[in-house]
């Protein structure tokens, strides 16, 4: 039926309209954003999900600024003591040359206080961001060192933070080559000369606020007996800073495999993040060009039905 008075065509044609021109603003946006999923109007599951992930996505990246710092430190305490250990290698071959008769010991301390003075350098120069691995003034250096490793969620929503740890304990006491106050430290410590049996409390090195033992030195009155003994306890410092630089070194392989890890995860999350709320720019465009057509039908559907009032009049006419 034709009514001059209601034209239901037209009102259905713009109903139709209305319809087709929100979801053309929907692709359009799909398009424009490369976002499927916006927001939770558009699917509340996906993108609590999505937005949960990108949370973790942003932790693991905090996380792995953290690795780059504990990286930085512990290299900088594996390069010390890497090289600290070349000066106490070297010390320990003028200990040798010692026994060797005609030695003239007074010319050969001063080779050893030069090389002592370039361990107390070494060491108290390894800081990095204020922080030094290899040098004890407090008890408060005795602390383990961690470092962050990664951040995780267990499958009921729990988060924890992962961390590695760098003992600065062994068997005889600290890991940081020097003491200044107490009898920690590796050079500065007479566990050394107690393990050798030796009847001097030798150390390499005293600490600066502290003058407990006896520093391995070499003038006209030494005996070949405590040669010997000093000999030996530079060779047991030496096998605990081996040891300890093998730790440093297994951290440093440890972080490396760990950020390659964390970087990895970043990217799986990326593309789980992908999944579920990108567009796929292909198929939005598709639809973008369907809905084009449907509304230029739309448009033509309801010039059609608004001139059907207008031949009705004409027919009157």
């Amino acid at each position: 039926m034709t009514s001059i008075l209601t034209n239901a065509g037209a009102t259905f044609t713009v109903d139709q309209l209305r319809s087709i021109t929100s979801a053309r603003t929907d692709r359009q946006q799909e398009i424009a954003t490369g976002l499927r999923v916006q927001t939770a109007a558009d699917n509340s599951a996906y993108w609590s999900i999505a937005t949960m992930m990108r949370s973790d996505n942003r932790a693991l990246a905090a996380a792995e600024d953290g690795l780059g710092i504990g990286a930085a430190a512990v290299d900088t305490a594996y390069t010390g003591m890497t090289m600290a250990i070349d000066v106490v290698e070297e010390i320990k071959r003028k200990l040798v040359t010692a026994h060797e008769a005609g030695t003239n010991f007074p010319k050969l301390d001063s080779e050893i206080t030069e090389l002592k003075s370039e361990l107390r350098t070494i060491a108290e120069g390894a800081s990095f961001n204020g922080e030094n691995w290899l040098v004890r003034r407090t008890a408060a250096d005795d602390a383990g060192r961690q470092i962050v490793g990664s951040f995780g969620r267990d499958s009921q929503g729990n988060v924890s933070v992962q961390t590695m740890v760098y003992s600065m304990w062994n068997g005889n006491g600290t890991n940081h080559l020097i003491d200044e106050d107490s009898n920690a430290g590796i050079l500065t410590n007479a566990a050394y000369a107690t393990d050798v049996g030796a009847t001097t409390n030798w150390v390499l090195i005293n600490g600066r606020n502290q003058t407990l033992h006896t520093e391995i030195k070499l003038d006209a009155s030494t005996t070949r007996a405590q040669v010997s003994e000093m000999l030996s306890v530079t060779d047991r410092m030496l096998i605990a800073m081996t040891d300890a630089s093998a730790d440093l070194g297994s951290l440093v392989s440890r972080i490396e495999m760990q950020q390659g890890f964390v970087a990895e995860l970043q990217q799986t999350l990326d593309k789980g993040v992908g999944r579920l709320v990108d567009a796929d720019m292909n198929s939005a465009a598709s639809r973008l060009r369907a809905v084009d057509v449907q509304q230029s039908l739309a448009n033509s559907a309801l010039s059609i039905a608004n001139a059907a009032p207008r031949n009705l009049l004409s027919l009157l006419g």
